[in-house]
C-alpha cells in the first residue's frame, strides 16, 4: 500500500495520535505524518503511506494556510488558549480595522520569528517543551520564516471592548508558528495577544475538502475501497521539474546509478525522472563529482 492519505486531524488527538490509528486501520507500520498538529488544532495533515513516506518532507516543507483567531488583551505562556495567562491589559481597546490590517501588512513577506518555549524546536539536543516543563528557561535560536499573504477576515471597522479578537487567514512557508504571529500582531498593536484558536485548511495541494476523518478512513478500508482515497506519492513532487525516461535510462535509474548531470540541473535543485508518469527517482548534482549526478530518493517498487 503506497500513497498519500489527506486526513482532517480533528481536535483532541496529536498527530501521532493519527499514526498509531491509522497503522491499525490500515494494517501497515510504514505510516508518517507531515508536520505536527497540537492537539487543539484541526485540520489538513496529509499521512504518507509505503513507498510515499519517502517523500514526507516534501509535503512538510509545502506552503500552509490557516484559519486562526487572534486574542488582544491577554498573553499565555504558550502563546495559544491551553497556557496560563502570564501578561495582561484589560484596558477599553479601540482599534480600528485600518491599524490591522496595517499591522498585518508589517507581517507580511520574510519576517523573523523567536519559536516559543513550548514548541518541539531542539536547542542543545533536547525540545524546548522539555525545558519549559521543568521551569527552565533557555535562550532560542531566531528563525526566517516566509508569509505569503495574512487577510483580515471580519467584516468590522472597529474593534472595542476590554478584550477583542479577530479571524485572520495566513498562507505561510514551512517553520512558521501562527501562535507565535498572534503574539506579534499583538506587540505591533501596543498589547499583549495570544492566538484563541487555529485550523489548518490546506496543506501542500491538499485542502479541507480533499480530506477524510479516522472513521470514514477506517469505514472505506473495510469496504475495501481505501485505494480510491489514496493520492499518488508524484502529488508531493509537483513543485520539481520532472524528465519521462526511456527504458535504458529507466534501468539505470531504477538501480540508483551516478550519471552524468542533466542539462536541468544547472538551474534547478532536484530532477524527478518518471516512467509513464509514474516517479522513479529524485537525482540533485552530485556533491563531490563534477558533472555527475546521484539519486537523492529512490521509488523501485513505484511500477
Amino acid at each position: 500500500m503506497d500513497g498519500i492519505l489527506p486526513l482532517w486531524k480533528e481536535k483532541g488527538m496529536t498527530s501521532h495520535d493519527c499514526v498509531f490509528k491509522l497503522r491499525k486501520i490500515l494494517g501497515t507500520k510504514k505510516v508518517g505524518h507531515t508536520g505536527t498538529l497540537d492537539p487543539s488544532v484541526e485540520g489538513v495533515l496529509p499521512i504518507c503511506i509505503g513507498q510515499a513516506t519517502k517523500v514526507a518532507e516534501y509535503v512538510t516543507d509545502s506552503g500552509k494556510e490557516y484559519i486562526a483567531v487572534v486574542s488582544i488583551g491577554t498573553a499565555t505562556e504558550t502563546e495559544d488558549a491551553d497556557g496560563e495567562v502570564v501578561a495582561s491589559d484589560l484596558s477599553p481597546k479601540h482599534i480600528s480595522r485600518m491599524e490591522i490590517e496595517a499591522v498585518l501588512a508589517k507581517l507580511t513577506g520574510e519576517i523573523v520569528q523567536i519559536p516559543p518555549m513550548y514548541s518541539a524546536v531542539k536547542v542543545n539536543g533536547r525540545k524546548l517543551y522539555e525545558y519549559a516543563r521543568k521551569g527552565i528557561e533557555v535562550e532560542r535560536p531566531e528563525r526566517k520564516v516566509l508569509i505569503h499573504e495574512i487577510e483580515l477576515l471580519d467584516p468590522i471597522q472597529w474593534y472595542e471592548g476590554e478584550t477583542v479578537s479577530f479571524r485572520i487567514r495566513v498562507a505561510c512557508g514551512k517553520g512558521t508558528y501562527i501562535r507565535t504571529l498572534a503574539v506579534q500582531i499583538g506587540e505591533l498593536l501596543g498589547f499583549p495577544a495570544h492566538m484563541a484558536a487555529l485550523v489548518r485548511t490546506s496543506s501542500g495541494t491538499y485542502g479541507q475538502e480533499d480530506c477524510r476523518t479516522l472513521d470514514e478512513v477506517r469505514e472505506i478500508q473495510e469496504e475495501g475501497k481505501i485505494t480510491t482515497i489514496l493520492r499518488p506519492l508524484e502529488d508531493a513532487l509537483n513543485e520539481f521539474i520532472s524528465v519521462e525516461i526511456d527504458e535504458e535510462l529507466c534501468e539505470q535509474v531504477v538501480n540508483g546509478q551516478v550519471l552524468p548531470t542533466h542539462p536541468l540541473l544547472q538551474h534547478e535543485e532536484f530532477i524527478v525522472f518518471k516512467k509513464d508518469n509514474k516517479a522513479f527517482a529524485v537525482y540533485k548534482k552530485h556533491p563531490t563529482k563534477l558533472g555527475l549526478m546521484k539519486p537523492e530518493k529512490m521509488f523501485p517498487l513505484n511500477r
